[in-house]
């Protein structure tokens, strides 16, 4: 069974799915047991009669086949609940604003664009160049003296900027020693949706990403 629900920021929900029960077709493959049972017990060689132990054996078998299937069906439940509970979780974030993994940055309403990055060590000197959509320095953003862990940065583009594609890059060094960095970028999450049961987070700029990805909410 596979579904897919989908909550955007105007707070309307949509669900899909298929699913068929497994309870009428356990309940005649039992019946069918039953009677071929009692059919071969009505027809057993008076003189070589089947023994407990073989009754007993058959019977086993059909209570072990309904009872994967009840397991089945409950886990089934589960996964149903499960994904509920993700959609739950995953609703308080629409309209708001995450930390993952990427290089892309878009300014604000306020006109500002906002990113960030996670040092492997302490550097002396960080500089992050701010990158138009073709690749080339439009402009440098310089920090010093960054200890280690996940840091931030702002910039104000220039009046007449073309911003649209804007990404950026971090180079850190502690003296004449690179020091490695994770780019760090803030989106806005528009909806969140459960694609085959996984919590996703449609994002205004990266688009879909698992909400695995997520680094923190701002």
């Amino acid at each position: 069974m596979s579904s897919t629900s989908l909550i955007n920021s105007t707070g309307a929900t949509t669900t899909s799915g298929t699913g068929t029960s497994k309870t009428s077709s356990t309940t005649e493959a039992s019946d069918r047991f039953l009677k071929l049972l009692v059919t071969q017990m009505q027809n057993q060689d008076p003189l070589n009669p089947m023994d407990n132990a073989q009754v007993t054996s058959q019977m086993a078998q059909i209570q072990t086949v309904t009872g994967i299937e009840k397991l089945n069906t409950t886990m089934t439940g589960l996964g149903t609940s499960l994904t509920q509970m993700q959609m739950l979780q995953g609703a308080g974030l629409v309209g708001r604003d995450v930390w993952l993994e990427g290089n892309q940055l878009a300014a604000g309403a306020n006109g500002v664009a906002v990113g960030g990055y996670d040092l492997a060590a302490a550097a002396g000197t960080v500089r992050i160049d701010i990158l138009s959509k073709e690749g080339k320095v439009i402009d440098s953003v310089n920090q010093s003296a960054v200890p280690a862990g996940r840091q931030g940065f702002s910039w104000t583009p220039p009046s007449g900027t073309d911003t649209t594609g804007m990404s950026f890059k971090v180079t850190a060094t502690s003296g004449k020693t690179a020091v490695g960095s994770t780019t760090m970028m803030l989106d806005h999450v528009n909806a969140v949706s459960t694609p085959n049961g996984t919590l996703t987070l449609e994002l205004q700029n990266k688009g879909s990403v698992a909400y695995s990805a997520v680094k923190a909410v701002s």
